[in-house]
């Protein structure tokens, strides 16, 4: 089987040869380590493709074992240690701090995906040695394709990483690159929306899955945030209250069942009674249809109210000619309006440690007129 001539191969390890029954050209790769061969096919450029890929990623296993080698070397000498082996410490450290109750389950999964970034970007350096600009490039990244929210949370999580370092005594007291880079700005681009708005979504939703409406009504009537939606139980409603730990600040409100929300003519009370219905579950909202891995009976997910609510937005004719639609977290905001407008004390209902936090739900963002008076 003779390579042909006409073909001019210069991957290292590819090499092709031409079949003698059907003088069809293939394609092979040899792997440098163990010397086997692997047939690619004859398609040419699909063999080039993976030919090249395999041999990035052994280029990419053998600077990785350069570098564990090197580490280990000046470890014991007790000079440095690499971005990577820092960052499984400090993953350590954190998930000790979950289970403490010192940090909440999901601070520690929101630090997941910025450290993450920063180990594919500077995992093989040493800590010591990173720099601002090195932070920058990785919230660039981003900011760049609009998630300026995101490079926030990375800026932030980065900045920790590094204060860990120091209380680990792995790096000099003060150095902190992260802390150098400038704070992203993330000027709120969603729009609020109307009780005249939540209304034509209301309605929309009347041929969805009965927890949409109502993950729509408690979501207004309570004031609370998604994720304590979703995981609220009928077993949380004693003594004519309904019992809510807030998980994103561990506040504890006792929400009384005789709350009315004026505009909606509905009380809280009438809400859940409105959930209660022929399936069995603990759940207030929960599944009325099996599908998938979703059990009749069980809890809604965040994820899946989110969805719902976002699929009967879409299709309910409203149009946003500023900024992004409205998401079910708006609810909360709208809440807040119409809670203080009925005189009710909205900080104390929304859970917030200050005024000036419930003050921003109040802010319509510009979508009510102000009549001037003459």
């Amino acid at each position: 089987m003779a390579r042909p001539r006409k073909y001019n191969v210069n991957i290292p390890g590819l090499s092709c040869y031409t079949d003698a029954r059907t003088k069809k050209v293939y394609w092979r790769y040899k792997h440098p380590v163990t010397g086997k061969f692997h047939g690619l096919g004859d398609n040419e450029e699909e063999a080039k493709e993976i030919a090249l890929d395999a041999n990035t990623r052994l280029a990419e296993q053998k600077m990785n074992q350069i570098f564990k080698i090197r580490e280990k070397i000046n470890t014991r000498a007790g000079l440095f240690i690499t971005v990577s082996s820092w960052l499984d410490k400090y993953l350590k450290i954190q998930n000790e701090r979950l289970k403490s109750g010192e940090i909440k389950l999901n601070t520690f999964k929101q630090k997941s995906a910025p450290v993450e970034a920063f180990r594919r970007e500077c995992g093989a350096m040493e800590l010591q040695s990173i720099g601002a600009k090195d932070i920058a490039a990785i919230i660039e990244q981003y900011k760049d394709r609009g998630q300026r929210r995101m490079a926030q949370v990375v800026r932030m999580v980065l900045v920790d990483v590094y204060k860990e370092a120091q209380h680990a005594g792995e790096v000099e007291p003060g150095y902190n690159p992260a802390m150098a880079t400038r704070k992203p700005v993330n000027r709120v681009q969603r729009e609020r929306f109307d009780i005249d708005e939540w209304r034509v979504i209301f309605k929309a939703a009347e041929t969805a899955q009965n927890y949409v409406q109502n993950s729509m009504l408690l979501a207004v009537v309570t004031g609370q945030r998604l994720g304590d939606i979703s995981r609220m139980k009928f077993s949380d409603v004693w003594d004519d209250y309904l019992h809510v730990e807030q998980e994103k600040t561990g506040m504890k409100l006792a929400i009384p069942l005789s709350l009315r929300c004026n505009e909606l003519e509905i009380s809280l009370r009438e809400v859940i009674n409105r959930c209660r219905d022929m399936i069995v579950s603990p759940y207030i909202l929960h599944i009325h249809h099996t599908t998938g891995k979703a059990k009749r009976g069980g809890q809604v997910s965040s994820a899946s109210i989110t969805a719902s609510f976002s699929h009967v937005r879409d299709r309910s004719g409203l149009e946003w000619t500023e900024g992004t639609p409205p998401t079910f977290h708006e609810q909360r905001s709208l809440s807040e309006r119409l809670y203080r407008a009925q005189g009710i004390d909205t900080q104390k209902l929304l859970g917030h440690r200050s005024q000036l936090m419930t003050d921003r739900y109040n802010d319509d963002r510009g979508k009510k007129w102000h009549v001037v008076t003459i």
